[in-house]
């Protein structure tokens, strides 16, 4: 079984975003870039199955920042293969399916793995786009694979927290929402070792021709609102402050509160909480 793993590189959220000059998109020369989580699950799944069926894993990505690195840590954890399509980075996912589809198509495959979708842009398009390319069946959501002679059983997660399961035939394309096992680990040694030994292919691609659709036309960060107040004193205090606040907001009327009542009507109806 040839199995190939589609991977992307999104910007590292935990490094904070900048605004290109436009305000239409992310200064991506400005930025950090980090392999996206679910990429990582479609590669577990396929060194899994690498280890149960025998399957040669090829890891595939387009020419965008910092993509040298993951690649070559693929290469690490066990991947046969990695192959960086070079001229076409950076493009939205039915620009990024056709390249990737034109490579694939010429290569011997029985599976294609990708991400169910990446944090920078959710919206889980990249899976069908491949199968409909390639024209393979496809599922996504996809919490488990198990193969079979000529096809995977396939268990995707559905609504309510439900599971599915049903027999897709090979070729097939599945995007990953999980695998089996966390992703593994691997050392920064063996990753410099990989690096050393070269490994990488680079294929020179033509970028996609832009498609009609949605153009954006601004983007911008939200708006700082005021400050939390901090309230000092006890905490009998700062909720007599809270309670102030609401008041003075007309968030809760003074009459509704039990025990705003007169101390003698308190008295008569004795310490339960009712009207």
């Amino acid at each position: 079984m040839n199995v190939i793993v589609a991977m992307k590189q999104v910007p590292d959220l935990g490094a904070g975003i900048e605004l290109d000059e436009q305000g239409t998109g992310l200064a991506r020369d400005r930025l950090g870039f980090v392999t996206s989580p679910f990429d990582e699950w479609a590669l577990e799944e396929a060194l899994l199955l690498k280890e149960v069926a025998g399957a040669t894993v090829t890891v595939l990505a387009l020419d965008e920042p910092d993509v040298d690195q993951p690649l070559y840590r693929a290469l690490a954890l066990g991947a046969d293969r990695a192959v960086k399509l070079a001229g076409a980075g950076g493009v939205d996912s039915h620009g990024r399916a056709r390249v990737m589809a034109s490579w694939i198509g010429t290569q011997p495959y029985d599976l294609v793995l990708s991400g169910v979708q990446a944090p920078d842009d959710l919206d889980g398009q990249l899976t069908p786009l491949l199968g409909a390319l390639l024209g393979h069946p496809c599922a996504s959501v996809v919490v488990g694979v198990e193969p079979g002679e000529g096809s995977l059983v396939v268990t995707q997660e559905l609504g309510g927290g439900r599971l599915g399961r049903l027999e897709l035939p090979l070729p097939a394309v599945l995007g990953i929402q999980v695998s089996l096992r966390d992703p593994r680990y691997v050392s920064d040694m063996r990753i410099r070792l990989a690096a050393m030994g070269g490994g990488v292919e680079v294929v020179p691609v033509e970028p996609p021709a832009p498609e009609a659709g949605l153009t954006l036309r601004r983007m911008s960060t939200p708006e700082a609102s005021r400050r939390a107040e901090m309230l000092p004193g006890s905490a009998d205090d700062a909720a007599a402050a809270i309670l102030g606040l609401l008041r003075a907001r007309g968030l809760i009327p003074r009459a509704s509160l039990p025990f705003a009542r007169p101390a003698q009507d308190r008295l008569l109806r004795g310490p339960r909480w009712g009207p």
